[in-house]
């Protein structure tokens, strides 16, 4: 499983979405965490690009992995609530 960072200014965000947004946020983020190729989109064709997507109903998430064993890190870059 990936371990998750993000930064002050993420949080900020994080903890003021409503509470269905919110709820929905960190139950794509736990899948994403669990599997982040599967659970989230490229930005580019690659598949296999470290710089992802998760594009939810009420936010969406831009994304970096840092996937060089035994380090695996789940990096939100911005959290941006769409109404």
């Amino acid at each position: 499983m990936f371990s998750l960072r993000h930064t002050a200014a993420v949080r900020v965000v994080w903890d003021s979405l409503p509470d269905g947004a919110r709820r929905e946020f960190e139950d794509a983020l736990w899948l994403a965490c669990e599997d982040p190729y599967k659970n989230t989109r490229p930005r580019s064709k690659d598949e296999h690009d470290v710089e992802r997507i998760l594009a939810l109903q009420h936010t969406v998430v831009a994304i970096l992995l840092i996937d060089a064993k035994p380090v695996q890190r789940l990096y939100v870059r911005s959290l941006d609530y769409v109404e």
